[in-house]
This record gives structure tokens, C-alpha cells and sequence, in this order.
């Protein structure tokens, strides 16, 4: 074999080999996204109608919330959000769309204050997904609930509250993961419950 056939040889199993590492490499980079964002991922790739430009998408949020410090409540802070979160709960039976737009206020007080970068509303689930894919659906179904709050049904703002609270205890949660708030009561429900 002479000495160039020699050299394209490896030239091909050099391009081969690179070209087998990248694949490798994007597949590691998209599977690691599916299983930090959950069914974000799914979400943003049919929102934005383009794997590639969802996955760079997600790459940025997931870089901007590596780079932000986000640390745990101090006792006192999850004492001082628990207290105005059950007044802002209570506030619910006599009006409920305050109180949803209160809870999704306080829902941004608690993320900014553990350091997520805000920077708009629009970046807050996509922020959230990085930490918890699952309750980025709460949060967007919510605040899209709450966007429209004067026009919304009892029942729809009494879900988007919920939502609303499954995120906040997960956000204030302790290091252990454990944190209680008190649920809406049975009365408060019913009282509610727009008629049929």
C-alpha cells in the first residue's frame, strides 16, 4: 500500500470516528435535556415547531440557571412566605381573583428571593422546569389563568390557585424536601364552587 492510500485510510477513520463522537455527544446533550426539562422538553420542540432550535432553547435556560446561585430559605423566610401564603389562601373565598394574581405575585417573590434571575414573567416556567419539570405545567397553567383572571370562572382561578400552591411548597420546600401549608378546607371549597 503506498503511502497516500495509507494516509486517506486514516484520514476516513479519523473523519469516521469524529463524526461518531459528535453523534454520540448531541445524543447524550438531547437525552440529558428530555430527562432535566421532562415534558418541557416535549412542549418546547412543539411550541417552537423545530428540535434544534427548542433544544438550543432549552440549552440557554438550562446554562442561565447553572449560572444563578439559588440557595434554600432561611427558617425564618419559610416561616414569613407561609403565613402571608395562608392569608393570600384565605383571601380566596371572598375574592378569588386577587388572591390568584397574589399567589402568582408570591410565587415570584419566593423564586426571587432564592435567586432565580427573572428577567421577564415569560422565562419563569421555562426557569422552573430546570428544577421541576413536573410543576412547570402547574405554573403555566396558572399563570395562564391568571392572565385573564377578571374573565375566568370561579373553578378555573380555584386551579390555577392550586397550581399556584403546588409550586410554592416545592419552592419553599426545607433541604429534606419537607414543608407543609395548610390546603384549602372542605367549606372553602364548596364556597367555591360556582353553580352549575
Amino acid at each position: 500500500m503506498t503511502t497516500a492510500v495509507i494516509l486517506i485510510v486514516l484520514v476516513l477513520l479519523v473523519a469516521a470516528a469524529l463524526a461518531a463522537f459528535l453523534v454520540n455527544r448531541r445524543k447524550q446533550e438531547r437525552e440529558g435535556l428530555r430527562e432535566r426539562f421532562g415534558p418541557e422538553y416535549d412542549r418546547a420542540i412543539e411550541e417552537r415547531g423545530d428540535r434544534r432550535e427548542a433544544e438550543h432553547h432549552l440549552s440557554d435556560v438550562a446554562s442561565t440557571r447553572d449560572k444563578a446561585e439559588i440557595r434554600e430559605l432561611r427558617p425564618e423566610e419559610r416561616e414569613r412566605y407561609s403565613a402571608r401564603w395562608t392569608d393570600v389562601q384565605a383571601a380566596f373565598v371572598d375574592d378569588p381573583v386577587t388572591a390568584t394574581r397574589d399567589a402568582d405575585d408570591l410565587v415570584g417573590k419566593v423564586m426571587r428571593d432564592r435567586g432565580y434571575p427573572l428577567d421577564d414573567v415569560e422565562n419563569r416556567a421555562d426557569l422552573v422546569a430546570t428544577d421541576h419539570a413536573e410543576l412547570a405545567g402547574h405554573y403555566r397553567a396558572a399563570h395562564e389563568v391568571g392572565r385573564r383572571a377578571d374573565d375566568a370562572s370561579t373553578e378555573e382561578l380555584r386551579q390555577a390557585f392550586m397550581h399556584y400552591r403546588a409550586l410554592f411548597v416545592e419552592l419553599l420546600a426545607e433541604p429534606s424536601g419537607r414543608h407543609e401549608v395548610v390546603d384549602l378546607t372542605e367549606r372553602e371549597r364548596t364556597q367555591q364552587t360556582p353553580p352549575a
